[in-house]
This record gives C-alpha cells, structure tokens and sequence, in this order.
C-alpha cells in the first residue's frame, strides 16, 4: 500500500508517494498544473490508499481534478495537525512525508470536502457579503462628508436615494461634491450587483425545504437562513449540537484544570460567516421575540451584555442543528423553557 501527501503552494506542489514503512517512493516539486500532477502519481494509483492535500485557499482544482481522475482524496485540516516543535529542519518535502504518514497511521485531522456545485452557490453568498461591507463603508463615507459639511449626518437610506438634482442642492465645494459623487456612483454600482446576487441565491436556496424551516427561528430571514444553510452543509458532517455550536464559534475556546483556567485554545477555529450569522439572529432575536429577550436579560443579571447575546446566539445554533437534523420548524417552548 502506497501514501501520498501534497504540500500545495500558490504555484507549485511537493508531491510526495510513501510506502509502508514511510519510506520515500518518489518525490518531486511541480508546477501548479493538473495534468503533470496526475501524470506523476498515476504509476502508484491503484496502490494509493489516498492522497492528502492541504486544506489551503487554492485547493478546489487540485482536490476536484484528482476526484475526477478516481483518486481517494483527504483534506487535511492544517490548523489541527501538530508537529514536534523541536525538529531541526522543516520543509515543504517533510511536510508532503508528514501528510502521508499521518494518513497511514489514521490520524490525519480531515475537513469536509463539499461538492463543487455547492461550494460555487457557497461562494457566492460570500461574495454577496463583501459586496455589502465595501457599500457599507461607501454609506459611512458620504455620511461622514455630510457631516463634516453641515453638522448633521443623513440616514444610509437617503445615501442610496442620493441623486445628482440632491448632491447639486447641497451646494457643496467643487471638490467636496467629486468625492461624494465617486462615493454615490459605487453605492449605486454596488446596490445593482448585489440585487443579482441576491436573486440569484433566491433561485438556488428556496426550493431547498430546509430553508423554510429556517426563517422559522426569530431573528432569522432570508439573508441569514441563506448564510446558515450553505455554511453548514451537510448536517450530518456534525456528531451533535454541541459540534455544530463550537463550529460556528459559540462556545467559549479556553483550557481548565482543577476547576482553574490555564490558558485558551485557537478561538479563531471555526466558521467566520456562522459566527456572524448567529451574532446577527441574535440581535434580531431580542427585538421580536418575548422569550429570547427574557432568555437574554436572565443571562444578562448574571454576566454581562456581551456574554448574554453570545449565549442567546449558542442557543439559536443549537435550535438550527436541530431543525435540519429533525426537518422541524423552530419549537420557541422547546429552545427557551
């Protein structure tokens, strides 16, 4: 039986194959190129147990190329594996060994390797949010001119209905009005793109059941049960509640012994846009539902703001798992009793 592990770079792979007793078969640095990749495993292909790819921002062509070619393929959560700090040399050759061996012995940490399909529907929702923040901070931006120019500031609304008759009215500097104008033409460019994007995530999410048993959960709308259910993918992917709630970073990350703390874990493990997500539901949550605002101010006598909202965000988390586990709307007794 034979191992292989690639240490991908953003324009060449260490591409390593390993047998039994981690011995060196073949090894070699190649350009970032599909076809000479698949060239240099193929004599080893029906021996390989599996190839390992680092989990890197490049990895979808690489990972979807060798799927296609009929290799069993791991994804290797790099934030997990762990070397011993006392190595006296490291390279990218010992890492592509590394990968391999951590394969042969079965304790290689993997991460989810979803279907491309989804990953491009998944991208796009993200894309739809960098679009939202880059428009946010033109929206600041004119609010910010207005400001400095008259004192008081108007409202991100009346930003986006900012016309050239409105920007002549405020009788602003030559220079002043350029700079608003430019601000106004990429909000509008902005606002345009994003309605695409949003019609488009509207065709993809909506025939799908479980996003209807989403918006069901106060706080959670379109946008956010579009974020939550292409970030989660598969629920099964997730032993428990509990998995899925450390996932979309709302838990604490912190290490005790004898009841003491000793220090904190990589509080940045998990999923950004989930995080986000419940943080959001959160908010909304407290302004439209009784029982999360009780949940929220019981929790608040107790701590503080902060860890209250985090709370109410762990639970809305846990209600979502259980909702595409059980295909069930949100039960308001179930989660807040």
């Amino acid at each position: 039986m034979k191992y292989s592990g690639i240490d991908l770079h953003s324009n060449n792979s260490v591409v390593s194959v390993t047998d039994e007793a981690d011995g060196v078969v073949a090894e070699k640095r190649l350009p970032n190129d599909l076809s000479k990749i698949l060239a240099f495993l193929a004599p080893w292909q029906a021996e390989l147990a599996g190839v390992v790819v680092e989990s890197t921002f490049n990895w979808y062509w690489l990972v979807d190329g060798l799927q296609a070619a009929g290799f069993t393929v791991h994804l290797a959560h790099t934030a997990a594996i762990k070397k011993y700090d006392g190595l006296k040399h490291s390279g990218d050759e010992t890492d592509a060994r590394y990968l391999a061996q951590l394969l042969r012995l079965g304790i290689l940490p993997t991460g989810t390797i979803l279907s491309p399909e989804h990953r491009a529907v998944r991208d796009l929702a993200r894309k739809r949010m960098q679009l939202v923040r880059s428009r946010t901070s033109h929206i600041l931006a004119v609010e910010n001119i207005t400001a400095r120019q008259f004192g008081t500031r108007i409202t991100s609304n009346q930003v986006k209905r900012l016309g050239e008759e409105a920007i002549n009215q405020m009788r602003l500097p030559d220079d002043v009005a350029l700079a608003l104008r430019a601000n106004v033409a990429v909000i509008t460019t902005l606002c345009a793109q994003i309605d695409v994007l949003e019609k488009r995530l509207q065709e993809k999410v909506a025939p799908n059941p479980d996003y209807a048993l989403l918006t069901t959960v106060p706080g959670i709308g379109q946008t956010l049960a579009t974020v939550i259910l292409l970030e989660t993918g598969p629920i099964e992917r997730f032993s428990g509640a509990g998995n899925f709630a450390s996932y979309a970073r709302c838990v604490d990350s912190q290490h005790t012994s004898n009841g003491k703390k000793k220090g904190e874990g990589n509080i940045r493990n998990g999923n950004p846009y989930l995080s986000w997500a419940f943080i959001e539901a959160a908010n909304l949550a407290l302004r439209y539902c009784a029982e999360a605002r009780r949940f929220y101010e019981r929790k608040k006598g107790r701590s503080n703001t902060i860890l209250a909202r985090k709370a109410l965000s762990h639970k809305l988390a846990r209600a979502c798992f259980h909702i595409l586990k059980d295909h069930k709307p949100f039960d308001t007794t179930r989660c807040f009793t």
